[in-house]
């Protein structure tokens, strides 16, 4: 096991204990994932002092939009908008699994608008995102998309339909490539910055 420098225990200790306050979906490694100091500064501040995406509930980057985040549900290990030029449009509803990583410049959008009627949102299903998902920076994911487990989407990818688990899949529209092999992380093994919810230790 890695040793815990003592710079890391007092950022912990004077800003981890409120940043896990004030986030209560933010479920990350105690130590080694993102300093506490700079949650406080560049995702604390302009989120819930300037209100820039205000009403979320984990950290959201200052250069993303979180749309309607009431209609997001997600697991741990994943913060949709943490990363830089996230949009992410939730008016259908998204379901976020564990484990995800979104890159930079990722557009997740959940309703398109009436092509006779630019004022309206057109109903449809929720997205559906798996467990131990990565999203490579550029893509773009359209409504009503489900994407299993254990999926890569390659960078600058458009999601148009559905994606398998076990899958690498990649260009636009977006196709499988190749099959993924297993996810080998023990996520059972870290130790987080709070006790995880039950329903959460089946992952």
């Amino acid at each position: 096991m890695k040793k815990i420098s003592l710079k890391d225990k007092i950022d912990f200790l004077l800003f981890g204990y409120f940043i896990n306050w004030i986030y209560p979906q933010y479920y990350r490694p105690k130590y080694g994932y993102i300093k506490y100091y700079r949650l406080f500064f560049e995702f604390f501040i302009p989120q819930k002092i300037f209100r820039l995406n205000g009403k979320v509930k984990w950290p959201v980057h200052f250069t993303s939009k979180v749309i309607n985040p009431q209609n997001i549900t997600k697991g741990i290990l994943c913060d949709p908008g943490d990363n830089m030029n996230n949009y992410i449009q939730a008016n259908n509803g998204i379901h976020f699994g564990s484990n995800i990583e979104i890159g930079p410049n990722v557009i997740i959008i959940s309703s398109n608008h009436n092509l006779n009627n630019l004022r309206e949102q057109i109903k449809a299903k929720p997205i559906y995102i798996g467990n131990h998902v990565w999203i490579g920076g550029g893509s773009v994911i359209l409504p009503e998309v489900s994407i299993g487990n254990n999926v890569i989407i390659g960078a600058g990818s458009v999601v148009t339909k559905d994606i398998p688990p076990n899958s690498i899949a990649v260009g636009n529209p977006c196709k499988v490539i190749k099959e993924k092999e297993p996810y080998q992380e023990d996520i059972h093994k870290i130790i987080f910055n709070k006790k995880i919810p039950s329903k959460y230790l089946k992952l």
